[in-house]
């Protein structure tokens, strides 16, 4: 009877640490999406050119690259723009791709802050919410699937504590 309990104390802590994971990662994506909104709220635009594109290979994501058999080099999108003050600049976007999403040559819409205008990126849906979406469906599929086994697991255990009354049509009769 006691290694039963201890079974069932271990498979509540596991869900209830899946939740928790999961509810960490959205967390984490609700942040990653303020971040996002706070810096379009304040962000002064510009239209930017694509004068580059720099191939690079991830080193600090190789073994999992090789493990997914995609060992192949990413496209990140040099851009210059000028900004409001006049100046001039350059930035590499933090979000690479392959095959590219970017042309050299091509006019893209650039978002930078006023303040730090280093801090720019291109107005695109993978460099403002790639990150907050993919944080946020992690989240959801491993707190979904604790949640899900934790309210299946409490419906089985209330129904076997729960005594069985038998109907008076198929009580024996004495």
């Amino acid at each position: 009877m006691k290694v039963q309990a201890r079974g069932q104390g271990a498979r509540r802590w596991i869900m209830v640490g899946t939740i928790a994971f999961g509810a960490l990662f959205l967390v984490v994506a609700l942040i990653l999406a303020g971040v996002s909104v706070s810096f379009l709220v304040d962000a002064e635009r510009a239209r930017g050119t694509v004068v580059a594109l720099e191939w690079r290979n991830d080193d600090h994501n190789g073994a999992s690259r090789k493990t997914r058999g995609n060992n192949r080099p990413a496209a990140y999108p040099v851009v210059e723009f000028t900004s409001a003050e006049g100046t001039p600049r350059k930035f590499r976007d933090s979000t690479g791709s392959n095959p590219p999403s970017y042309e050299v040559g091509e006019e893209v819409e650039v978002l930078y802050r006023a303040d730090s205008p280093e801090d720019a990126r291109i107005k695109g849906f993978a460099s403002l919410w790639l990150l907050p979406l993919v944080f946020g469906g992690i989240g959801l599929l491993i707190g979904g699937i604790g949640t899900v086994v934790a309210l299946a697991t409490r419906g089985r255990s209330q129904a076997a504590r729960s005594p069985q009354v038998m109907s008076p049509s198929v009580a024996p009769r004495g």
